[in-house]
């Protein structure tokens, strides 16, 4: 068994976790790859026949060495949680990045999701001048606060910012940024959960800060009080309240926007947020996102128009293989609210091009608008 396990690792590249049946993950080491190294796939074993129902549910993958592949146990899946949440100290595995990673704390956050067809009641009514009449119904969804393990950035680096969370600096400069790397925020929907029998089996420098190690609990790693601290202090600049998605010719476009504070900048109000953006292919078609087109809108009766080439200087193929990409960008504006709203010009591999939406949302200040953090400091 352990000989067809090391063959079907050589042979393929991941054996695909399927959530209705209990199949064996495994990651080979190959600096060439990239992130293709971790991209899922089945593929029969022509010794012993075997695609799912193996028993040993065993998530295997490889430390990048000299000498080549090695494979490595990491840990053991556990049943996908239909209903509930996961705890603080959940081990999980990205299903889309495929990364590892353990939560800190949920989030229970408004999905506005244009997709679906809402009656008139407890609907989100459009900012002035968005594409689409339609009005959203909001819908009550869990997400997680989590540490990236820092051994899998360098292979989801070109499909997801491994410093999705930043904050504004505690100084005169009001465009001045920090970020705290390897903090996601991760949707349940997304989270594949395993146990492991290592005391600290995620390397990232906050893990052993924000938890420790119990195996009298179920997950065995509990929330330190400096972890308990620092989400109390940070609270307003890190809770998720709002996520919009909408879907355009199978490219799904999921934003979540975030209030960083307000900094006084020339004898006037600066009111930061950032936004997070995750865009899917959920059809098979390749498709290269080549063009930027927002519109925002502020509270003071400003709109403004911004085009321009791609998203943070890249321009993301995405195909059936990988097809997502996330990043986030920050806005500012001298009024306490606002709306954006646009599109991503999509280009086809025979050249011809079409327009995503991306879903309107607000912009929206903390009515308690106290002091943005001066850093994470223990």
């Amino acid at each position: 068994m352990a000989a067809c396990a090391l063959r079907r690792g050589l042979l393929s590249t991941v054996s695909k976790y399927n959530k209705k049946n209990t199949q064996r993950i495994l990651r080979i080491a190959d600096s060439s790859c990239g992130f293709d190294a971790y991209r899922p796939r089945l593929q029969q074993c022509l010794a012993c026949g075997l695609t799912g129902g193996v028993q040993q549910k065993r998530f295997m993958s490889s430390r990048n060495r000299p000498e080549g592949k090695v494979l490595e146990t990491v840990g053991v899946f556990e049943a996908v949680k239909q209903h509930g949440k996961y705890e603080t100290g959940q081990l999980f595995l990205h299903s889309v990045f495929g990364y590892r990673g353990i939560v800190l704390f949920p989030w229970h956050a408004r999905l506005y999701d244009r997709d679906i067809t809402p009656p008139m009641s407890d609907s989100k009514p459009e900012p002035p001048g968005a594409h689409g009449s339609k009005e959203v119904k909001g819908k009550t969804h869990t997400y997680y606060q989590v540490l990236i393990d820092t051994r899998d950035c360098p292979h989801i680096s070109q499909r997801s910012q491994t410093e999705a969370v930043t904050f504004l600096a505690n100084h005169d400069d009001s465009r001045a940024l920090y970020a705290i790397p390897g903090l996601d925020y991760v949707s349940h929907e997304d989270i594949l959960p395993y146990n492991s029998a290592e005391q600290v089996p995620i390397q990232h420098e906050l893990f052993e800060r924000f938890l420790m190690f119990n195996p009298a609990k179920s997950p065995p790693f509990t929330a330190r009080d400096t972890l308990k601290a620092w989400q109390e202090k940070n609270h307003p600049w890190l809770e998720l309240s709002d996520v919009h998605r909408e879907t355009t010719e199978n490219i799904r476009v999921t934003v979540i926007p975030f209030y960083m504070g307000m900094r006084e900048a020339q004898n006037s109000h600066v009111y930061w947020w950032r936004y997070c953006i995750r865009l899917e292919n959920m059809g098979n078609e390749v498709v290269q996102l080549r063009e930027r087109h927002w519109r925002i809108f502020s509270l003071s009766g400003t709109l403004e128009t911004v085009r321009g080439r791609g998203v943070v200087g890249r321009e993301p193929v995405l195909s059936k293989e990988q097809p997502a990409f996330q990043y986030s960008s920050h806005v500012s504006l001298q009024a306490p609210s606002g709306h954006m709203w646009g599109t991503f010009r999509i280009e086809r591999t025979d050249g011809s091009h079409f327009d995503v939406r991306i879903p309107p949302f607000s912009l929206e200040s903390n009515k308690d608008d106290k002091a943005p953090p001066a850093g994470y400091t223990f």
